[in-house]
């Protein structure tokens, strides 16, 4: 059982273990979140949400999620539109360590794509900064998640001040609860549920359902504390599609949503991921150009390139990224730091020596590159 108590930070509760037979406490630990985590399970939670750095690691964490699905379309379109010759769909085995390493971090992103857009979108829902304007689009497209009113008229909640504290705060009976709690089951909340207090005087009892598993089941209702009267009901199939996709992708998100199916497609997805980014590693590593400096950068981007797209692709293409940047802000800052910095390199090169278009490579240089590309 899990309850509110003092001294517990946010998000915590004090779980309380309850031995159904005797009703006997065999013993308690502070638990966090919704699902009621416990400690180990809290501290993986925290590893994954900021790796325990506070903020600064909880920006990191939005900040990848923010640049996960650009990379991985991005990815995509230069595995299928690129120059090969094998499968797109099926890791080569011959050739060499190049080829076969490009083959595994192409294929498997490929068959994994829908995964990584997926944990990025429901990971940012609940971010710092693009979380907030995600909560504020919900709102104004009425996509909010519905809440019961817990106002009570006075009727309702006549002779309810006999246990009111002074500041207007309740201490409800200990039959008010199993009376909250009966009255819940009786409109058919059948799974985990929630009770929460009457916040003040003349407010209600509200009983949710908790379980995380599909089917959904996310019935709340409003109790009257004296009368066990159910005056305001809310069903799961009355949200709006926005929320229920909310609840959906957070609960899929958290591995809850199918169980240990759920959580070993989200091992896969999560392992693929993290292969990927160690053979876009290894790639560069097989690749690098190695004359003068074995850690010397690779040839970049000719300068210039854009003024040959047309005038209006270009301008299509700053609106996009200046909206997809003040939607997603880590993004954003990012993207911006990068332009500045791609910048002050042709400022560099300018002013050395007048140009800021890199020396063009020979044929041989030219050709080398093309084939260790490979794209």
């Amino acid at each position: 059982m899990l309850f509110d108590a003092p001294g517990l930070g946010e998000s915590e509760r004090l779980a309380v273990f309850v031995n159904p037979g005797n009703a006997q406490v065999t013993g308690e630990l502070v638990a966090y979140g919704s699902s009621g985590a416990l400690p180990f399970r809290t501290w993986l939670s925290r590893l994954h949400a900021n790796l325990h750095l506070g903020d600064a690691g909880r920006n990191y964490s939005e900040l990848a999620a923010s640049w996960l699905w650009l990379i991985a379309l991005a990815g995509l379109v230069l595995w299928f539109t690129g120059r090969r010759s094998g499968s797109r769909w099926r890791v080569e085995r011959s050739g060499g360590a190049r080829r076969r390493t490009l083959s595994w971090h192409g294929v498997l992103g490929t068959w994994v794509i829908l995964g990584m857009l997926f944990l990025s979108a429901t990971g940012l829902t609940w971010s710092r900064f693009a979380g907030a304007n995600v909560t504020e689009l919900k709102a104004a497209v009425d996509w909010k998640t519905p809440a019961v009113s817990t106002a009570l008229t006075d009727a309702d909640h006549a002779g309810h001040e006999g246990h009111a504290f002074p500041g207007g705060e309740v201490d409800p009976a200990v039959y008010e609860w199993t009376q909250a709690l009966q009255s819940a089951r009786s409109a058919q909340l059948d799974g985990p549920v929630e009770l929460a207090a009457p916040k003040k005087a003349g407010t209600s009892f509200v009983v949710s359902e908790i379980g995380k598993a599909w089917p959904t089941q996310a019935d709340s209702v409003a109790v009257d504390p004296m009368s066990g009267k159910v005056v305001d009901v809310v069903r799961f199939e009355d949200y709006p599609l926005g929320a229920k996709l909310s609840r959906w992708g957070i609960d899929a998100h958290m591995g809850m949503l199918f169980d240990l199916v759920n959580q070993i497609l989200l091992l896969i997805v999560a392992g693929t991921v993290v292969a990927s980014v160690i053979w876009g590693y290894r790639m560069w590593w097989l690749r690098r150009p190695t004359r003068g400096h074995a850690l010397r950068f690779g040839r970049p981007a000719r300068r210039g390139a854009w003024r040959e797209i047309p005038v209006l692709a270009v301008v299509g293409l700053l609106a996009l990224a200046v909206g997809v940047g003040l939607f997603l802000p880590l993004l954003g800052l990012s993207l911006a730091a990068f332009v500045v910095i791609d910048l002050l390199i042709g400022l560099y090169r300018w002013r050395k020596d007048g140009t800021t278009e890199p020396s063009p490579p020979s044929p041989r240089e030219a050709a080398a590159e093309a084939d260790e590309l490979l794209v």
